[in-house]
């Protein structure tokens, strides 16, 4: 039950996206009173207090972005080991987890044993091992309600020997369970939190480094990890690494919202995270964690991230721009125009060109997209103001879909664009709409970052 990161024209940017963000200077959000949480799916008043109970304890544990939003399953987790297929967890007894008591359930949850056999830790147990067992009767009761998926997963988890034997699962658990441990002297309101991020929400998963053995390094918690072709920022309280300059407000704004101007974009698994769970939360436990997020210990990384000179970022071109199409179409036009002024290689090929090319019809000429139509402005992100471009490159090449399935999904140039166009891009984009006195991101760079 974890966002598919684990797993382990529309334009470049579509958004810088990614990347769960990092440290805040910049604009103001709303406050959270004005943050309301989305109406919760699922709930019935046919079902028992208990059973809406455990369809909140779902959002919370953010089971639908494995399992999917009907339960059925199916979705690929890709691993250092392989790809590893969640299943279907409705109440069919021949195809899910039907003829679960509630103790088969909470055996699951916690020591990562289903009736049958020990289950990969692609679902993380390691973190869901400190679920109450409030929580866990909850959520039985929950998915009782749920209708049932009378058919299997399209595709099932198939490892090569000796990957497949399960039961070496047992000595990796005696080494990675719990994948954390409860603080001492925090206030209930911490307390909460903790238990949101560490167990429920089990935010590790993603922003925790792995050891030798693939467990969670627990020296080096919340300190950022990669993922595939993505990677999970340092959410640790530093103010240069992490998000140590974000207010509890803009966590919780982020986590509601799935942004921050001129801060951080949420794209790829946290996209996914905010889109099947964290925007379903109440005030209180968003402010919770953002409570415990601001004391958890301090770790730097060498990915650093480059203050924001506002004075240093574009204007927009007029106040109408980003939602009169006819007013953008023909200043488009002009632009492309005057940076195109003949067929040469370098003219098509130069930075302002390739983002005029592949970018400017839906992050504009300014860099402040069409907010109206759900662009995503990439003016001051964060993403794209790291000492590593990484985050920024993987967007352009692989794409990301951004957090509300109202918003257009941002396609890849990974076969559309050469290595050298694509750092162009990122230069151009870096120093234009980032602030950046100087980018220097190279063909092979962006080579070995794909890779």
């Amino acid at each position: 039950m974890q966002p598919t990161s684990i797993r382990l024209s529309a334009s470049v940017l579509g958004l810088l996206l990614s990347l769960v963000s990092t440290a805040a200077f910049a604009d103001s959000e709303p406050t959270v009173g004005t943050l309301s949480p989305i109406s919760l799916p699922n709930v019935s008043p046919a079902n028992s207090d208990l059973a809406n109970r455990g369809a909140y304890v779902a959002r919370t544990a953010d089971c639908m972005a494995c399992h999917r939003e009907d339960y059925s399953g199916g979705v690929a987790i890709e691993t250092p080991i392989g790809n590893i297929y969640s299943t279907n967890i409705t109440p069919s007894r021949r195809y899910g987890i039907g003829n679960y008591t509630e103790a088969d359930l909470k055996k699951a949850l916690q020591k990562g044993r289903s009736p049958e056999h020990q289950i990969y830790p692609a679902m993380p147990y390691p973190s869901y091992h400190g679920m109450s067992d409030d929580d866990i009767s909850a959520l039985f009761a929950y998915f009782q309600t749920v209708p049932p998926v009378e058919e299997p997963p399209e595709k099932t988890t198939k490892l090569p020997f000796p990957l497949n034997i399960r039961t070496l699962m047992l000595a990796w658990n005696v080494i990675n369970v719990p994948s954390t441990e409860n603080r001492t002297g925090l206030t209930p309101v911490q307390q909460r939190g903790e238990y949101l991020v560490n167990n429920t929400e089990h935010c590790g998963t993603c922003h925790t480094p792995r050891n030798l053995t693939q467990g969670l390094d627990k020296d080096r918690y919340l300190s950022g990890a990669p993922l595939g072709k993505w990677f999970a920022p340092n959410i640790t309280p530093d103010n240069n690494t992490g998000i140590g300059r974000w207010s509890e407000d803009d966590i919780v704004t982020y986590l509601r919202t799935g942004k921050l101007d001129k801060r951080a974009y949420a794209g790829g698994p946290m996209a996914e995270a905010v889109a099947h769970s964290t925007r379903y939360l109440t005030d209180a436990d968003l402010s919770a964690m953002a409570a415990y997020l601001k004391v958890v210990p301090v770790i730097k990384t060498d990915d650093y991230l480059i203050p924001l000179n506002t004075a240093r970022l574009p204007n927009p071109i007029s106040s109408s721009i980003t939602y009169d199409l006819i007013e953008q179409e023909k200043y488009i036009s002009q632009a492309k125009a005057n940076s195109v002024t003949n067929a040469s290689i370098n003219s098509i090929n130069s930075p302002k060109a390739l983002y005029l090319t592949h970018c400017v019809s839906c992050h504009g000429v300014d860099g402040y997209a069409q907010p109206d139509a759900r662009y995503a402005s990439i003016v001051g992100l964060s993403s794209i103001r790291r000492a590593k471009p990484d985050a920024l490159v993987n967007v352009i090449g692989f794409g990301a879909k951004g957090a509300l399935n109202t918003a257009p999904k941002m396609p890849g140039f990974e076969k559309d664009l050469t290595h050298a166009q694509i750092a162009s891009i990122a230069n151009y984009v870096r120093v234009n709409f980032g602030g950046l006195a100087t980018s220097t991101v190279t063909e092979s760079d962006v080579k070995n970052i794909m890779k």
